[in-house]
């Protein structure tokens, strides 16, 4: 069985880690009270950080769901994704999706990505 946990291999740890992909973001994945920004990385796995401010999620106990829900959602997908460094930005009205909802969104939020990032890493073959 494979390791799914969320070790500190997985996670932006530094300020310099989410600036340098807020700064180079070659990917953004949009969704309802959910931006997700990345940039590939040379480690060989994906990274997450999560960024939910109080401007845009008052509550505390909010923020911890939102932060628990994504952190589950990215471990369970971790191991489809390319390796990326991801930041993850919660927008108003984040707080209001529900748990299932979210969790979908998410789901396929991180197949766009993959999607985005796969897209980009083949290099086209010219038409003759």
């Amino acid at each position: 069985m494979s390791n799914q946990g969320f070790s500190r291999r997985s996670r932006l740890l530094t300020a310099g880690d989410y600036q340098h992909v807020f700064a180079h973001a070659s990917f953004k994945v949009h969704g309802k009270g959910l931006l997700m920004l990345a940039r590939p990385n040379t480690l060989g796995t994906p990274r997450v950080g999560l960024v939910f401010s109080k401007k845009n999620v008052r509550r505390a106990v909010d923020r911890n769901r939102l932060k628990r829900l994504v952190r589950e959602s990215f471990r369970l997908q971790q191991q489809r994704l390319p390796a990326v460094d991801i930041v993850v930005l919660a927008r108003r009205g984040a707080h209001e999706l529900e748990n299932d909802t979210l969790h979908r969104q998410l789901h396929g939020m991180w197949r766009r990505l993959e999607k985005d990032v796969r897209k980009q890493s083949v290099p086209s073959t010219p038409s003759l």
